[in-house]
Protein backbone atom coordinates (compact mmCIF):
# COMPACT_ATOMS: atom_id res chain seq x y z
CA UNK A 1 0.00 0.00 0.00
CA UNK A 2 1.66 3.20 -1.18
CA UNK A 3 0.85 6.36 0.78
CA UNK A 4 1.81 8.52 -2.24
CA UNK A 5 -1.56 7.87 -3.85
CA UNK A 6 -4.36 10.48 -3.88
CA UNK A 7 -6.69 10.34 -0.89
CA UNK A 8 -9.49 8.72 -2.90
CA UNK A 9 -7.19 5.83 -3.84
CA UNK A 10 -5.84 5.50 -0.31
CA UNK A 11 -9.40 4.93 0.84
CA UNK A 12 -10.50 2.64 -1.98
CA UNK A 13 -7.34 0.50 -1.74
CA UNK A 14 -7.32 0.29 2.07
CA UNK A 15 -7.84 -3.16 3.60
CA UNK A 16 -9.97 -1.71 6.40
CA UNK A 17 -13.74 -1.23 6.31
CA UNK A 18 -14.52 2.08 4.58
CA UNK A 19 -15.83 3.82 7.69
CA UNK A 20 -12.72 2.92 9.70
CA UNK A 21 -10.38 4.02 6.90
CA UNK A 22 -12.17 7.37 6.73
CA UNK A 23 -11.86 7.89 10.49
CA UNK A 24 -8.12 7.20 10.45
CA UNK A 25 -7.43 9.28 7.35
CA UNK A 26 -9.48 12.17 8.75
CA UNK A 27 -7.27 12.02 11.84
CA UNK A 28 -4.16 12.29 9.64
CA UNK A 29 -5.58 15.27 7.75
CA UNK A 30 -6.52 17.06 10.95
CA UNK A 31 -3.20 16.38 12.65
CA UNK A 32 -0.83 17.15 9.79
CA UNK A 33 -2.79 19.63 7.67
CA UNK A 34 -5.45 21.08 10.03
CA UNK A 35 -8.07 19.98 7.50
CA UNK A 36 -11.61 18.89 8.47
CA UNK A 37 -13.15 15.51 7.65
CA UNK A 38 -14.86 17.07 4.61
CA UNK A 39 -11.41 17.31 3.00
CA UNK A 40 -11.71 13.61 2.18
CA UNK A 41 -14.08 14.76 -0.56
CA UNK A 42 -13.04 18.34 -1.26
CA UNK A 43 -9.32 17.45 -1.42
CA UNK A 44 -9.60 13.86 -2.64
CA UNK A 45 -6.82 14.38 -5.20
CA UNK A 46 -4.19 15.49 -2.67
CA UNK A 47 -1.35 13.20 -1.61
CA UNK A 48 0.19 12.86 1.82
CA UNK A 49 3.71 14.03 2.56
CA UNK A 50 6.23 11.44 3.69
CA UNK A 51 5.66 11.94 7.41
CA UNK A 52 1.88 11.83 7.16
CA UNK A 53 2.04 8.87 4.77
CA UNK A 54 4.22 6.87 7.15
CA UNK A 55 1.84 7.55 10.03
CA UNK A 56 -1.17 6.57 7.89
CA UNK A 57 0.40 3.21 7.10
CA UNK A 58 1.23 2.70 10.78
CA UNK A 59 -2.34 3.45 11.90
CA UNK A 60 -3.79 1.09 9.30
CA UNK A 61 -1.45 -1.70 10.39
CA UNK A 62 -2.34 -1.20 14.04
CA UNK A 63 -6.04 -1.41 13.25
CA UNK A 64 -5.58 -4.49 11.05
CA UNK A 65 -3.87 -6.08 14.05
CA UNK A 66 -7.02 -5.43 16.07
CA UNK A 67 -6.10 -2.40 18.16
CA UNK A 68 -9.23 -0.34 18.97
CA UNK A 69 -9.61 2.87 16.99
CA UNK A 70 -10.16 4.81 20.22
CA UNK A 71 -6.73 3.74 21.49
CA UNK A 72 -5.12 4.49 18.13
CA UNK A 73 -6.54 8.02 18.09
CA UNK A 74 -6.21 8.48 21.84
CA UNK A 75 -9.72 9.89 22.09
CA UNK A 76 -13.38 8.94 22.04
CA UNK A 77 -16.58 10.93 21.84
CA UNK A 78 -19.11 10.26 24.59
CA UNK A 79 -22.46 11.95 25.15
CA UNK A 80 -21.67 15.67 24.74
CA UNK A 81 -17.90 15.54 25.39
CA UNK A 82 -14.69 14.14 23.94
CA UNK A 83 -12.39 12.12 26.18
CA UNK A 84 -8.77 11.11 26.11
CA UNK A 85 -8.54 7.32 26.37
CA UNK A 86 -5.72 4.81 26.50
CA UNK A 87 -5.02 1.14 27.28
CA UNK A 88 -5.46 1.75 31.02
CA UNK A 89 -9.18 2.53 30.75
CA UNK A 90 -12.36 1.08 29.30
CA UNK A 91 -13.43 2.65 26.01
CA UNK A 92 -16.71 4.55 26.62
CA UNK A 93 -19.62 3.02 24.73
CA UNK A 94 -22.95 4.40 23.52
CA UNK A 95 -25.02 2.18 25.82
CA UNK A 96 -23.32 3.76 28.85
CA UNK A 97 -24.84 7.09 27.83
CA UNK A 98 -28.05 5.63 29.29
CA UNK A 99 -26.65 6.19 32.78
CA UNK A 100 -25.85 9.81 31.96
CA UNK A 101 -29.37 10.39 30.65
CA UNK A 102 -30.93 8.76 33.73
CA UNK A 103 -28.84 10.95 36.03
CA UNK A 104 -29.56 14.13 34.07
CA UNK A 105 -33.29 13.45 34.17
CA UNK A 106 -33.10 13.07 37.96
CA UNK A 107 -31.03 16.25 38.30
CA UNK A 108 -33.62 18.13 36.24
CA UNK A 109 -36.36 16.74 38.47
CA UNK A 110 -34.54 17.84 41.63
CA UNK A 111 -33.90 21.30 40.15
CA UNK A 112 -31.40 22.21 42.86
CA UNK A 113 -27.72 21.75 43.67
CA UNK A 114 -27.18 18.02 44.14
CA UNK A 115 -24.50 15.42 44.70
CA UNK A 116 -23.65 12.59 42.30
CA UNK A 117 -21.36 9.60 42.79
CA UNK A 118 -19.83 7.68 39.86
CA UNK A 119 -18.37 4.38 41.05
CA UNK A 120 -15.60 2.92 38.87
CA UNK A 121 -15.19 6.05 36.77
CA UNK A 122 -12.46 4.83 34.40
CA UNK A 123 -11.73 7.66 31.96
CA UNK A 124 -14.23 9.82 33.84
CA UNK A 125 -16.79 9.45 31.06
CA UNK A 126 -20.01 9.29 33.10
CA UNK A 127 -18.93 11.77 35.76
CA UNK A 128 -17.66 14.35 33.28
CA UNK A 129 -20.61 14.03 30.92
CA UNK A 130 -22.96 14.65 33.84
CA UNK A 131 -20.91 17.58 35.12
CA UNK A 132 -20.68 19.10 31.65
CA UNK A 133 -24.44 19.04 31.16
CA UNK A 134 -25.47 19.85 34.75
CA UNK A 135 -23.63 22.74 36.42
CA UNK A 136 -25.79 22.28 39.54
CA UNK A 137 -24.29 18.83 40.13
CA UNK A 138 -21.30 18.28 42.40
CA UNK A 139 -19.77 15.00 41.23
CA UNK A 140 -17.54 12.53 43.06
CA UNK A 141 -15.86 9.84 40.96
CA UNK A 142 -13.97 6.86 42.35
CA UNK A 143 -11.79 4.15 40.84
CA UNK A 144 -9.41 1.54 42.19
CA UNK A 145 -6.97 2.07 39.31
CA UNK A 146 -4.46 4.89 39.70
CA UNK A 147 -3.78 4.71 35.94
CA UNK A 148 -7.47 5.25 35.18
CA UNK A 149 -7.70 8.14 37.63
CA UNK A 150 -4.70 9.82 36.02
CA UNK A 151 -6.51 9.80 32.66
CA UNK A 152 -9.78 10.90 34.28
CA UNK A 153 -8.08 13.88 35.92
CA UNK A 154 -6.50 14.86 32.60
CA UNK A 155 -9.92 14.74 30.99
CA UNK A 156 -11.42 16.88 33.76
CA UNK A 157 -8.71 19.49 33.30
CA UNK A 158 -9.05 19.50 29.51
CA UNK A 159 -12.81 19.97 29.83
CA UNK A 160 -12.37 22.56 32.61
CA UNK A 161 -14.51 20.49 34.94
CA UNK A 162 -11.84 19.76 37.57
CA UNK A 163 -13.47 22.14 40.06
CA UNK A 164 -16.82 20.36 39.70
CA UNK A 165 -15.61 16.75 39.83
CA UNK A 166 -13.66 15.25 42.73
CA UNK A 167 -11.71 12.04 42.08
CA UNK A 168 -11.01 9.49 44.80
CA UNK A 169 -8.92 6.33 44.70
CA UNK A 170 -10.24 3.09 46.12
CA UNK A 171 -12.44 0.07 45.49
CA UNK A 172 -16.10 1.08 45.19
CA UNK A 173 -17.38 2.64 48.44
CA UNK A 174 -14.01 2.16 50.16
CA UNK A 175 -12.81 5.33 48.44
CA UNK A 176 -15.40 7.45 50.23
CA UNK A 177 -15.63 9.24 53.52
CA UNK A 178 -17.89 7.22 55.81
CA UNK A 179 -20.30 10.14 56.15
CA UNK A 180 -20.71 10.76 52.42
CA UNK A 181 -24.29 10.95 51.16
CA UNK A 182 -25.43 11.40 47.56
CA UNK A 183 -28.62 12.26 45.72
CA UNK A 184 -27.64 10.03 42.80
CA UNK A 185 -25.27 7.07 42.48
CA UNK A 186 -24.35 5.66 39.06
CA UNK A 187 -22.00 2.87 38.05
CA UNK A 188 -20.89 0.88 35.03
CA UNK A 189 -19.02 -1.91 36.84
CA UNK A 190 -17.35 -4.99 35.34
CA UNK A 191 -20.22 -7.34 34.49
CA UNK A 192 -18.88 -9.79 31.91
CA UNK A 193 -18.60 -13.29 33.36
CA UNK A 194 -15.18 -14.90 33.65
CA UNK A 195 -14.21 -16.91 30.53
CA UNK A 196 -16.94 -15.29 28.44
CA UNK A 197 -15.76 -15.73 24.83
CA UNK A 198 -16.35 -12.02 24.12
CA UNK A 199 -13.31 -11.21 26.28
CA UNK A 200 -11.04 -12.72 23.62
CA UNK A 201 -12.73 -11.00 20.68
CA UNK A 202 -12.60 -7.57 19.03
CA UNK A 203 -11.67 -4.47 21.01
CA UNK A 204 -12.15 -6.23 24.34
CA UNK A 205 -8.85 -8.07 23.85
CA UNK A 206 -7.01 -4.77 24.29
CA UNK A 207 -9.00 -3.27 27.15
CA UNK A 208 -8.12 -3.78 30.85
CA UNK A 209 -9.66 -7.06 31.97
CA UNK A 210 -10.46 -5.72 35.44
CA UNK A 211 -12.71 -3.08 33.87
CA UNK A 212 -14.64 -5.73 31.92
CA UNK A 213 -15.02 -8.80 34.10
CA UNK A 214 -15.37 -9.48 37.82
CA UNK A 215 -13.51 -12.79 37.21
CA UNK A 216 -16.61 -14.54 38.54
CA UNK A 217 -20.28 -14.72 37.52
CA UNK A 218 -20.47 -11.17 36.21
CA UNK A 219 -22.80 -10.16 39.05
CA UNK A 220 -20.43 -9.85 42.02
CA UNK A 221 -19.56 -6.15 41.54
CA UNK A 222 -23.17 -5.27 40.76
CA UNK A 223 -24.25 -7.14 43.89
CA UNK A 224 -21.71 -5.35 46.06
CA UNK A 225 -22.69 -1.92 44.76
CA UNK A 226 -26.43 -2.49 45.10
CA UNK A 227 -26.26 -4.13 48.53
CA UNK A 228 -24.06 -1.35 49.91
CA UNK A 229 -25.91 1.61 48.46
CA UNK A 230 -28.20 2.26 51.46
CA UNK A 231 -25.38 3.74 53.52
CA UNK A 232 -24.39 6.30 50.89
CA UNK A 233 -27.69 7.23 49.24
CA UNK A 234 -29.92 9.97 50.63
CA UNK A 235 -33.56 9.13 51.39
CA UNK A 236 -35.44 9.08 48.04
CA UNK A 237 -32.06 9.09 46.30
CA UNK A 238 -31.61 7.28 42.99
CA UNK A 239 -29.17 4.54 41.97
CA UNK A 240 -28.65 3.47 38.36
CA UNK A 241 -26.33 0.70 37.15
CA UNK A 242 -25.38 -0.65 33.75
CA UNK A 243 -25.45 -4.41 33.21
CA UNK A 244 -25.17 -7.02 30.48
CA UNK A 245 -27.94 -7.49 27.91
CA UNK A 246 -28.96 -10.81 29.54
CA UNK A 247 -28.62 -9.79 33.20
CA UNK A 248 -31.72 -7.64 33.69
CA UNK A 249 -33.74 -10.15 35.72
CA UNK A 250 -30.78 -10.94 37.97
CA UNK A 251 -30.02 -7.27 38.61
CA UNK A 252 -33.67 -6.47 39.35
CA UNK A 253 -33.66 -9.32 41.90
CA UNK A 254 -30.55 -7.84 43.54
CA UNK A 255 -32.35 -4.50 43.77
CA UNK A 256 -35.41 -6.13 45.33
CA UNK A 257 -33.26 -7.88 47.94
CA UNK A 258 -31.75 -4.47 48.81
CA UNK A 259 -35.33 -3.25 49.43
CA UNK A 260 -35.08 -0.36 46.97
CA UNK A 261 -38.23 1.06 45.44
CA UNK A 262 -39.52 2.34 42.07
CA UNK A 263 -37.44 -0.13 40.09
CA UNK A 264 -37.13 0.72 36.42
CA UNK A 265 -35.51 -1.16 33.54
CA UNK A 266 -33.90 0.94 30.81
CA UNK A 267 -33.31 -0.19 27.22
CA UNK A 268 -30.52 0.84 24.85
CA UNK A 269 -31.05 1.95 21.24
CA UNK A 270 -31.02 -1.69 20.13
CA UNK A 271 -33.90 -2.46 22.49
CA UNK A 272 -31.83 -4.48 24.96
CA UNK A 273 -32.31 -4.02 28.72
CA UNK A 274 -28.94 -2.46 29.66
CA UNK A 275 -29.53 -0.48 32.86
CA UNK A 276 -31.66 -0.57 35.97
CA UNK A 277 -32.54 2.18 38.40
CA UNK A 278 -34.26 2.31 41.77
CA UNK A 279 -34.88 4.63 44.66
CA UNK A 280 -34.12 4.47 48.37
CA UNK A 281 -37.09 4.65 50.70
CA UNK A 282 -37.95 8.08 52.02
CA UNK A 283 -37.66 7.59 55.75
Amino acid sequence: MSASQPLRLLLSNCALPANEARILLSHILEKHYQLPRSALLSHDDMTLNERAGTEWQSLVTRRINGEPIAYILGKKGFHNIELMVGPGVLIPRPETELLVDIALAEIAKLNRPCTVLDLGTGSGAIALAIASAAPLASVTASDESTDALAIARQNAEALRLDSQVQFMQGSWYEALDQNSLFDIIVSNPPYIANRDPHLTQGDLRFEPAAALTDFASGLSCLGFIISGVDKYLKPSGLIAVEHGFNQSDSVVNLIKVAQLQEIQVHRDLAGHCRAASARKKNK
